[in-house]
């Protein structure tokens, strides 16, 4: 896609963001179906029926782009390009009538034999903030462009660190969140991987670590952290669940210092 192209891409996406997150929202502080329940996470019917709202918005302008997303994928992923979408990040927060989750969706063209992104958008209803970046244009905050905070030292860091579902995965995190504790301003844990990354990205936070995140939670959010000048760095759970990461992302600025006193632990 060329910058005009992609540019229009953007604003069907912003469109379908926006009504998909509209459509979570109304149903906030109702009763909630649940359809599946595990020790850490929290599957509802809503993210099911938001998936398919945003899956036949962008099939019905780009019907030859598949969607890989949290809800499932609508067919088999080999296309030069894929829509990653998760539809409610921050469904634990969401079925607790806690006021932090989001829309994620997330352009990914094929490169070789993986993918980049070249679209993300990020959308919270709550807040009515929506993130925004193509390989063309800049990271925007509501329309208005953004970059990462200019915070250097990780005594002046608010860090956010995220906890999967999984054990082990969480073994890591709290080991990292124990570390960080006495050498940080703040250590949060906020429940949305995708709008902790937004976060980084606008310079609200200046990190977020989590060892267990899947795909769909991170295609957006690291790429508009990306264009706004912060560091996005994953690495690929070995034998893990299907695009399983670890990740350790930052405003590029306290990279080193996070090194230092994480070790091996995201890497």
């Amino acid at each position: 896609m060329d910058a005009m192209e992609l540019g229009i891409c953007l604003e069907r996406v912003i469109k379908t963001a926006r009504e998909a997150g509209q459509m979570f929202f109304s149903q906030w502080r109702r009763p909630k179906t649940i359809n599946e329940v595990k020790q850490h996470d929290i599957k509802l019917q809503l993210d099911v029926e938001t998936q398919q709202l945003i899956q036949k918005r962008l099939l019905e302008a780009y019907p030859d782009i598949p969607l890989l997303g949290e809800e499932g994928s609508h067919k088999k992923i080999t296309a030069p390009f894929r829509w990653v979408v998760d539809p409610i990040d921050g469904t634990v927060n969401f079925a607790f009538d806690i006021p932090h989750a989001c829309v994620s969706i997330a352009l990914q063209r094929r490169e070789g034999t993986g993918y980049e992104t070249i679209l993300g958008v990020i959308y919270d209803p709550f807040c009515n903030e929506i993130w925004t970046a193509t390989t063309y244009d800049a990271p925007r905050l509501n329309g208005d462009v953004f970059r990462v905070s200019d915070r250097s030292s990780l005594s002046q860091a608010v860090i956010s660190v995220g906890f999967s579902k999984l054990q082990s995965n969480l073994n890591v995190s709290m080991d990292a969140m124990v570390k960080l504790t006495s050498q940080v301003r703040k250590v949060r844990i906020m429940g949305s991987a995708a709008l902790d990354l937004a976060y980084v990205a606008c310079g609200r936070l200046d990190a977020y670590l989590e060892s267990g995140v899947r795909l769909w939670d991170i295609a957006a959010g690291g790429f508009i952290l990306e264009r706004a000048g912060g560091k996005f760095h994953h690495v690929p759970i070995p034998h893990g669940e299907f695009e399983s990461y670890k990740l350790a992302a930052s405003n590029g600025k306290i990279s080193d210092e996070l090194q230092t006193y994480l070790g091996k632990l995201f890497d």
